[in-house]
């Protein structure tokens, strides 16, 4: 049974850093896809950033520069630290790991964390 269970969201202020932590058991993490999305109220769950396989890193044009994800494969989690943070980027915020193996998909997706960004 693959659980992925993120951590690290909370209340900041505009401009402060958060670091959310998404952890894999069940599976080793450095085969999949893993992505971030995350939802706003009333609004359509987006990824943000992407980190494949082989190491190669995805940004949405809205956190380029601010966000950064990374692996730590002996732990089996994924991070994304967020620096600079603005109220627009307030949402539940979602892993998601992702692998294709011949006609087979699979896709995990933890239970989110809420991050506020206000004053």
């Amino acid at each position: 049974q693959v659980q992925l269970v993120e951590s690290g969201g909370g209340l900041v202020q505009p401009g402060g850093s958060l670091r959310l932590s998404c952890a894999a058991s069940g599976t080793i993490f450095s085969i999949y896809f893993v992505g971030w999305y995350r939802q706003a109220p009333g609004k359509q769950r987006e990824l943000v950033a992407a980190d494949t396989s082989g190491g190669r890193t995805n940004y949405a044009d809205s956190v380029k520069g601010r966000f950064t994800i990374s692996r730590d494969n002996a732990k089996n989690t994924v991070y994304l630290q967020m620096n600079s943070l603005k109220p627009e980027d307030t949402a539940v915020y979602y892993c998601n790991a992702h692998r294709v193996v011949g006609p087979t998909q699979y896709d995990y997706w933890g239970q989110g964390t809420q991050v506020t960004v206000s004053s």
